[in-house]
């Protein structure tokens, strides 16, 4: 592509139109005849890497106004490289999300679940789907990316490569988490949604956003970007979002406060919640298979997004019905005993009381909380999250999460803190494995145990290096032994 074709306006100097082969941010992947875009990230600078990009064979140097590059190779100065990053992107790949209709899901927690639960009713109504999020991008059944430790939203440029691949896949929907990092570093710029569909904001990120209310606005930036929005309004932060986009064409939800679509009659067992959706002063009895109150909200995420596209209740009805448990959030490991074990993503303070209210709703036993927090993240929930499963849970197990960088303990003293608040007994086991180990060994008859916080995550991350952590590999192993050694 032209260098003139990128980005018309922006260029300071005269390319004589340059023919660029391709775009990279990280210097060892540049190839000859590409644009090296230097990002100001929050471990490296791109800009100290300019040169080696040149010898690499770049043809152009993107850098932000107010540095100085020096290489061999034209510079171009821009305002803010990764907005233009963003850009060329977009026009690199030829606008590929102009091809389908793109759904964002943000808030803090939620969104994996949501995204599973449109494309469930999306696919009940004959259409092909794409998933852009946490546990992995597919379109249909097909794997496009296996995730690791890469962000929900992809950066700008891998995410404008996958919006290929969908519609190379003739994906008539694409459904995306957004995070509000995604939001706050321009990862999705140049995206037009559809619809857009905030869940609920709760305590999380404030090593990057420092107030809530950055952390909300930071959220509500998707909706300068969609069409159509899908609000929950039980939510304080909802309730801001919407009065910032009132008179426009959105949906609100919830169950408690006045709204657009309304859950009622709430029943939750082992087997899922039963409810029934009021919209339009008529009602439709729903079932979802994930037991829990805040399944109900997710659902009504789901609802409220689909009538924006246009889908029948008969139809989004059956898609609820038809969906399936998303792997990391409420799934229950299959284990040959008299309790039950559950993974979930739960980490944060909300996140980790939904759960274990869900599990207390129907749980015959006591409930068994296990979880720690990362390192080199929001420091200010780690207490929060202590005092939360010393309330709620029967028991305590406070382990690791991914330490990252900092040292275990040090978290571990933190969420002590919230801990000591409350009257729940708890112990502390810094070794995960042997954490989940000491949870299996005494677990008894119709108790469940919540291993909470690593969800669909198989590794861990300590130091800075990852190792392999699948918490469903912990389990049967363990249990294995046992039965192995005649226990």
């Amino acid at each position: 592509m032209l260098a003139s074709k990128l980005l018309n306006d922006e260029w300071d100097i005269n390319l004589d139109d340059t023919d660029i082969s391709g775009i990279a941010y990280d210097s060892r992947l540049v190839e000859p005849g590409y644009v090296f875009v230097c990002i100001s990230g929050f471990e490296t600078d791109g800009h100290s890497f300019a040169a080696s990009a040149a010898e690499r064979g770049a043809a152009l140097i993107v850098a932000e106004k107010g540095r100085s590059i020096s290489a061999s190779v034209p510079v171009c100065y821009v305002n803010d490289t990764r907005k233009t990053l963003a850009d060329m992107a977009c026009a690199f790949y030829g606008h590929p999300s102009d091809s389908f209709k793109l759904i964002g899901v943000t808030g803090t927690n939620g969104k994996t679940t949501v995204t599973y639960l449109i494309k469930s009713i999306l696919e009940q109504a004959g259409c092909q789907v794409g998933i852009i999020g946490t546990n992995q991008n597919i379109i249909g059944d097909k794997v496009l990316l296996t995730k690791s430790t890469t962000p929900t939203t992809p950066n700008s440029l891998e995410l404008q490569k996958i919006f290929t691949e969908m519609s190379e896949s003739d994906a008539e929907y694409v459904v995306m988490e957004v995070s509000s990092h995604a939001l706050e570093l321009s990862r999705v710029r140049g995206c037009s949604f559809e619809v857009g569909i905030f869940t609920n904001l709760t305590r999380d990120h404030l090593d990057f956003h420092h107030t809530m209310k950055n952390y909300m606005l930071a959220k509500a930036k998707l909706f300068d970007q969609s069409k159509k929005g899908a609000i929950n309004v039980d939510d304080e932060y909802g309730m801001m979002i919407r009065e910032m986009h009132s008179g426009e064409n959105f949906l609100t939800y919830g169950i408690k406060n006045e709204c657009d679509v309304r859950a009622k009659d709430i029943k939750i067992t082992p087997r899922g919640v039963n409810f029934t959706v009021v919209f339009e002063e008529k009602e439709y009895p729903m079932f979802l298979c994930i037991p829990g109150t805040f399944s109900v909200y997710n659902a009504l995420s789901a609802v409220c997004a689909c009538i924006q596209l246009g889908i029948d209740m008969e139809t989004i009805t059956n898609g609820l019905r038809a969906a399936v448990g998303v792997l990391g959030r409420v799934e229950v490991v299959p284990t040959d005993t008299d309790y039950t074990v559950i993974i979930d993503y739960a980490h944060t303070p909300d996140g980790l009381e939904n759960i274990i209210l869900a599990m207390k709703g129907f749980a015959k036993g006591r409930v068994i909380t296990l979880f720690g927090c990362g390192g080199d993240r929001d420091s200010t929930k780690r207490a929060i999250m202590g005092e939360v499963a010393g309330r709620l849970s029967d028991f305590s197990i406070i382990t690791s999460d991914n330490p990252r960088t900092e040292d275990p303990l040090k978290i571990i003293e933190m969420i002590e803190e919230g801990m000591k608040k409350t009257d729940g007994e708890y112990i502390v086991i810094p070794d995960r494995k042997k954490a989940i180990a000491y949870a299996l060994d005494n677990a008894e008859a119709e108790d469940v145990v919540i291993l909470a916080g690593k969800g669909q995550e198989t590794y861990q991350i300590i130091g800075k290096e990852k190792i392999d952590f699948d918490e469903r590999v912990v389990v049967f192993g363990h249990l294995n032994s046992k039965q192995g050694s005649g226990e």
